[in-house]
């Protein structure tokens, strides 16, 4: 899943995206470079992490440093959130494994994106949010696990295929925003119109 949508996206960016587009060739090569490290891993003290999801972290870090210091702090609130939130829907998975309806990656791909909706207005905060704080979840989660001895690798393939999920659903409801507010406009427009004739 993780790459499904990731060269989906990256072929978007690459190809259909507007070549003025400032952002443009900056995540392209991040999403590259997230691909192509996605299977390379390393040990660390107790836990065994894999690159592309401390690479993750480090580019969520970099874009909120350069905000304001309110947002810097706001944003470091929402992803102890995500992260809290994102911690406990593994240790329920752990305690009670009942509770999963369906598919894991889509239970927290859509609580984690229902979560970023909650607390973040625009598309990149949302991302930020998402990709910083289920990273955090991630060590916070290894630690825990770590204290009972069990093996946990940190942003693996399951955590990337439930970030780029999470990431995907977040773009459609994007998306889904957008068109709502265009038909919006247009329909005011025709009601201000009919009311210009009459």
């Amino acid at each position: 899943m993780f790459y499904w949508i990731s060269w989906s996206i990256w072929v978007y960016l690459t190809f259909i995206l507007k070549k003025d587009n400032s952002y443009r060739r900056r995540l392209t090569t991040a999403l590259l470079l997230v691909i192509i490290l996605s299977n390379i891993h390393f040990p660390f003290w107790r836990f065994e992490i894999n690159i592309s999801g401390l690479f993750l972290l480090i580019i969520c870090y970099t874009a909120i440093s350069g905000e304001k210091r309110k947002t810097i702090i706001y944003f470091y609130i929402c992803s102890f959130i995500v992260s809290i939130a994102y911690v406990t829907f593994h240790l329920f998975e752990i305690f009670d494994p009942i509770w999963l309806i369906f598919k894991k990656e889509w239970m927290v791909g859509i609580c984690i994106g229902y979560l970023s909706i909650l607390l973040e207005k625009t598309v990149r905060g949302r991302l930020l949010i998402i990709i910083s704080g289920t990273m955090q979840g991630e060590i916070l989660y290894a630690y825990i696990l770590s204290r009972y001895e069990f093996p946990y690798q940190i942003g693996s393939f399951a955590y990337l295929d439930a970030c780029a999920l999470t990431a995907a659903l977040l773009l459609g409801w994007s998306c889904i925003e957008k068109f709502a507010s265009f038909f919006e406009n247009y329909f005011n427009i025709i009601e201000k119109e009919k009311q210009k004739l009459s």
